[in-house]
């Protein structure tokens, strides 16, 4: 059976990198690198900038398509903003992916305006899930303000000079009720979250509804396997309980009594009880529907990338 992606190994894929000659100087990868995250130069080198060539190019040609429709339909409609998506599972590194893409198309011909929002914002507050008794499900579909999520990047798509976004606090666990981000008028919006590749829900007439990748022109899905995504997030929770110590404010001040043995048998529990249902559920089969497929290995290291066919 014939598959839609065309995947090429790493050491073709580096090929690529001396079609562009953007470059990110230490100081500033080491900004963008998530907790335990090993993305180095030669990463940057051998997979991101390729992938941001790619970018580009789509961006360029997307333009011109606008342009030449505009001619045909005699119609002088302004171009509206270039929306990637960045797609994965918890804990398997696609803010750090989201983060280096965002800088690099900054740095891209031109120079445009490139904006970032996660879909985190969008979950509704502690209280509301609690209310709703799906505060253990935390990350599942359901427990996003769908509409509002829509409704924002419909805004964003629809060329909107100013757009908000709620804001969440990782180190709070919650939604930050007196803070919004702003998008304005961006050439470029990344997109980031677990779910941003669900297809439409149908609804009870049996009609489907939008879902946000309908307004997707571009989709990257960060991929590994289950073991090893699991290791790195109880890494990461073990990592965020150490750099609580000694604080009384944020989310996992509450687990520095544990000892590092309960910590780590906890962060387990957690995601084999909700991450790990989550990403088998609701993430994972939406792998196909990306344009790009970032595979990566035991080591963070990505291995495999895989281009959808045109």
């Amino acid at each position: 059976m014939a598959r839609p992606y065309v995947t090429l190994r790493r050491s073709a894929w580096a090929e690529l990198s001396n079609h562009t000659t953007i470059r990110l100087d230490e100081e500033t990868l080491d900004r963008l690198r998530g907790i335990g995250d090993p993305t180095s130069q030669e990463d940057v080198s051998e997979v991101y900038r390729p992938l941001t060539q790619l970018l580009h190019l789509t961006m360029v040609n997307a333009g011109r398509l606008n342009d030449q429709r505009n001619h045909f339909l005699q119609l002088n409609v302004a171009r509206t903003p270039f929306v990637i998506a960045v797609a994965g599972s918890v804990a398997v590194g696609k803010s750090t992916v989201s983060r280096l893409l965002q800088e690099l198309l900054r740095r891209a011909p031109g120079s445009p305006k490139v904006d970032l929002v996660t879909t985190d914002g969008f979950l509704y507050p502690n209280a509301e899930l609690e209310r709703r008794g799906i505060l253990h499900r935390k990350g599942f579909p359901h427990s996003y303000n769908r509409r509002e999520l829509l409704q924002f990047v419909m805004d964003v798509k629809s060329g909107s000079k100013r757009v908000e976004a709620p804001v969440y606090s990782h180190s709070k666990y919650d939604i930050l009720p007196d803070e919004r981000i702003v998008v304005e008028s961006p050439d470029i919006l990344i997109v980031e979250g677990l779910n941003v590749l669900q297809p439409a829900r149908v609804e009870k007439n049996g009609r489907s509804g939008l879902a946000i990748s309908d307004f997707f022109d571009f989709s990257v899905f960060v991929d590994a396997r289950e073991e090893h995504i699991k290791q790195w997030f109880m890494s990461r929770f073990l990592e965020l309980r150490r750099r609580a110590m000694g604080t009384t404010e944020g989310f996992f001040t509450r687990y520095q009594s544990m000892s590092e043995e309960d910590a780590a048998s906890f962060s387990s529990q957690v995601w084999d009880t909700i991450n790990g249902p989550n990403l088998r559920q609701n993430v994972a089969p939406t792998k196909q529907r990306a344009t790009a497929i970032l595979r990566k290995d035991a080591d963070h290291k990505i291995s495999k990338i895989s281009i959808r066919k045109v």
